[in-house]
């Protein structure tokens, strides 16, 4: 972890600078927001900054978001002023510490912002192949390309590569290339010079030069422009960037870890991802299950966070009820970890008695989870779905086939040409089928019957 001390605290925080790197974090320290932001632009990058009550946390704050720089604040004052912590949690910060603190409070905080919610839990047999490959890989400098869907867990997982790795004690730096303009990404990665373009007033060191000896963590790189995804292989390639701006290349050392919840070899047939990239990026491919595919996870993971949220909001902790649990392992999870975890933060609110039951387990809109009502058209086409199903069972392949190409024809009006197109197969597989349906004594739809199409007009008459 990266710590930065901002103000003129550094007599009364040794105490956080001590057990800041007892735990192997690093710890800077800067006079004001000026020489705060020369730290941060110079690419040592900060996982917490820790600043003076007395500065303008607020203007701060507001430079810290015109240069997407993102690191939480906790203020510090050498007294106990209940008005001055209220200013500057409204101000932007997410704690208020006074000093001299107590060692306890500075380890809490520290610990909070270093593991950040983002542990490993888990008991299914299918999310355990994915750990044991990811614990395989980790120590090697490969890249990984780390799939799944939303929510599922992607940038835990990637963390996790990275603190088993020899690079963890170096930075892990994430950013998401959907969450940051197109314009605006490609300073983000490689940085900038001053009067680079407007707004840049001073150079600025991007994400690979902060990353550099650690990991980078390219989040929803599915997101990216195809015109910087050329810049981006260049960089991983040769292991050199440049900056916005600048005149000479410099080289970076860092590992690349990527994450994506489509289909990217679907992105490469569309055109709107470089299939090379894909092969540099995908050396090893870490795919998450959703969870409702790992369902031994459902009831870990629910426990887990029953006791993360009764201890963030000082509630008692209750037991998961037998009722409760069927409930949430019947759920399908659409949003998968994410939506598992906010479900379970209400029901902790909401719990009532010495038990979490099933009308603690609601929806966002306050429907108990098992009676939620399900949207018409996902209801309408589920049941199509099911009514298809039951036509096909009992039938064989054949029989199936036959139906296929005959209704198909029938919709091409005979056009048989057209129909192969549609199923896929050539006109001379079509022809073959034909003939052998009307060998067995079915009729075939008429090929060319004159009407068929509509007759278009002729120019001149």
């Amino acid at each position: 972890m990266r710590l930065l001390i901002v103000g003129t605290l550094k007599g009364q925080l040794t105490t956080a600078t001590k057990i800041a790197m007892e735990n192997g974090a690093t710890v800077t320290h800067a006079e004001d927001h000026d020489q705060a932001m020369r730290v941060l632009r110079g690419g040592k990058g900060a996982d917490l900054l820790l600043v003076d009550v007395a500065l303008d946390i607020r203007d701060l704050v507001m430079r810290l978001e015109a240069e997407h720089i993102h690191a939480p604040i906790v203020a510090c004052g050498i007294t106990n002023d209940a008005r001055a912590a209220v200013a500057a949690i409204h101000a932007g910060a997410k704690e208020y510490i006074p000093l001299p603190p107590e060692p306890e409070l500075i380890a809490a905080v520290l610990a909070a912002v270093a593991n950040d919610s983002r542990e490993l839990v888990y008991r299914d047999d299918a999310m355990a192949r994915v750990i044991k490959l990811a614990q395989q890989i980790a120590g090697s400098d490969a890249s990984v390309m780390i799939t799944g869907e939303s929510g599922t867990g992607k940038e835990v997982l990637a963390r996790y590569v990275h603190t088993r790795s020899s690079r963890a004690k170096r930075p892990f730096i994430s950013i998401n290339c959907a969450a940051i303009p197109e314009h605006l990404l490609e300073s983000e990665l490689f940085g900038h010079e001053k009067g680079a373009f407007t707004g840049a007033v001073a150079r600025r060191i991007g994400k690979f030069e902060e990353a550099t000896g650690g990991t980078l963590l390219l989040d929803e790189i599915s997101e990216m422009d195809v015109r910087l995804q050329s810049k981006l292989l260049r960089a991983i390639q040769e292991r050199v960037i440049d900056r916005v701006g600048g005149t000479k290349p410099v080289a970076v050392d860092i590992r690349i870890i990527a994450t994506s919840n489509r289909n990217l070899a679907e992105a490469v047939r569309e055109g709107t991802f470089r299939e090379d990239l894909l092969f540099r990026l995908n050396v090893v491919n870490l795919k998450i299950p959703p969870l409702r595919e790992r369902p031994a996870d459902i009831l870990e993971l629910a426990q887990h966070f029953v006791k993360k949220y009764a201890e963030a909001n000082g509630v008692p902790l209750r037991p998961i009820s037998a009722e409760a649990r069927r409930v949430l392992s019947a759920n399908r999870w659409q949003g998968n970890v994410r939506e598992l975890e906010n479900t379970m933060h209400r029901a902790v609110l909401m719990a009532q008695g010495d038990e979490i039951g099933p009308d603690a387990i609601i929806t966002p809109d306050g429907d108990r989870l098992d009676l939620a009502k399900t949207a018409p058209a996902v209801a309408h086409a589920t049941m199509a779905a099911e009514q298809v199903t039951r036509a096909l069972v009992g039938r064989t392949v054949a029989d199936v086939e036959r139906d296929l190409i005959l209704e198909t024809l029938k919709h091409c009006l005979g056009n048989r040409t057209h129909a192969a197109n549609i199923l896929g197969i050539s006109i001379r597989t079509l022809r073959n089928k034909l003939n052998e349906y009307a060998d067995g004594g079915i009729p075939i739809p008429p090929a060319g019957t004159p009407g068929e199409y509509p007759r278009m007009p002729v120019m001149g008459a």
